[in-house]
């Protein structure tokens, strides 16, 4: 049985690490039919599938872009994100899409799900800084300036 938002008796439309919580801000009425994502979800999600291979973008990144494109014919006008809402939004709905590409302005890979991430990154060639001395984790981080993409489709 799929999860329910916690008090909302909603049926989530994807299989969830979380529950599916109300995104009253992000979707403008907070008023979704079963199954439906709200349209600040699906311009989101979009725009994760956007990025190139061994790419990536910084939630602030995708809630900028948004900001300044016209909305996919079929999409409605949602109104600004920033990079909280693109957060939740890839918390909550963003394993149907490449999830590692939407990443954290430092390069710091996503608490919790470094190693699957770095398997992505190494699989796809994203580049990579090595682990200082000081960090305790010894995991790399995202090489921001080589790896971040600026949302032009040429790549």
């Amino acid at each position: 049985m799929p999860p329910t938002s916690a008090g909302y008796g909603t049926v989530c439309p994807l299989p969830l690490s979380v529950p599916c919580g109300r995104m009253d801000r992000m979707s403008g009425t907070g008023e979704t039919g079963a199954g439906e994502l709200p349209p600040y979800a699906e311009r989101v999600l979009a725009v994760a599938e956007l990025i190139p291979a061994g790419r990536v973008m910084t939630y602030g990144d995708v809630a900028e872009w948004l900001r300044d494109e016209e909305p996919p014919a079929g999409f409605p006008e949602t109104g600004a994100g920033g990079p909280r809402q693109v957060g939740r939004v890839m918390a909550l709905y963003g394993g149907a899409v490449p999830w590692w590409r939407v990443v954290r302005a430092d390069g710091r890979l996503l608490p919790g799900s470094e190693l699957r991430a770095l398997a992505h990154y190494r699989e796809e060639g994203t580049p990579l800084r090595t682990a200082g001395r000081e960090a305790d984790d010894h995991i790399p981080r995202l090489d921001m300036r080589r790896a971040r993409w600026d949302g032009h489709r040429s790549g």
